[in-house]
């Protein structure tokens, strides 16, 4: 993939207020309140969802993927060597299960994990996994990354209302800013639909940061 001198080419500014997003795409209206579902904090800082990387960050990276995804693990490596090398950058991760049941299960195990304060842990472990995820073999990758499983399904049935409308809000924002496809990201105020590479990534936060300062915003 070639680095393009400016990102400009390759991805769309969209404009992040904190009513919401501009429009990026001519998409059919979330069925939750665009200004709710597409605001900055629900976009940037759901709290729902814990993030990675330095949670006090200057530049948040969403990305939109599927646990099945091959692009997702691919690029899921890329972004653990972002965290390491840039101290300032958080990470939010947008569970969008659009390949099957055992994406959405998977989701569902995942978002409970939070509750014992091991989703990031659960994240990376199925990222992480070299094979095929099955139903049959979840528990077990999760258990090895020091999920306690049999309280994550008792979680995930007692907040399911709660993880539910956290997927929700996750596929209605995908849908409104056009994406097709895991993985999907947004970048400080850049909409990226596709994967990225480190190097991109890299100088997509370099970008976003300049504006950010442009704009006399931290």
């Amino acid at each position: 993939m070639i680095l393009l001198r400016s990102l400009a080419a390759a991805v769309t500014f969209v404009l992040l207020s904190q009513a919401g997003y501009a429009q990026t795409a001519p998409q059919s209206p979330p069925s939750q309140s665009g200004d709710t579902v597409l605001s900055r904090d629900a976009v940037l800082r759901d709290a729902e969802i814990p993030a990675a990387g330095n949670p006090d960050g200057d530049i948040t990276v969403v990305e939109y993927f599927d646990f099945q995804c091959p692009y997702c693990r691919k690029v899921h490596a890329d972004l653990q060597r972002l965290i390491r090398d840039d101290r300032k950058v958080r990470v939010v991760y947008k569970d969008w299960p659009i390949l099957g049941e055992v994406s959405k299960t998977a989701a569902q195990l995942v978002q409970a994990a939070k509750y014992q304060g091991k989703f990031v842990a659960a994240h990376d472990a199925l990222m992480g996994y070299k094979g095929r995820l099955t139903a049959a073999n979840l528990e077990d990758i999760l258990t090895k990354a020091g999920v306690d499983v049999a309280k994550a399904k008792a979680d995930a049935q007692a907040n399911d209302a709660a993880i539910k409308a956290t997927l929700a809000r996750n596929d209605a924002q995908a849908e409104a800013f056009g994406f097709v496809a895991t993985p999907s990201f947004i970048v400080g105020t850049f909409r990226v639909p596709g994967a990225m590479e480190l190097a991109m990534f890299k100088q997509a936060i370099k970008e976003a940061r300049e504006l950010q300062k442009k704009n006399g915003k931290q």
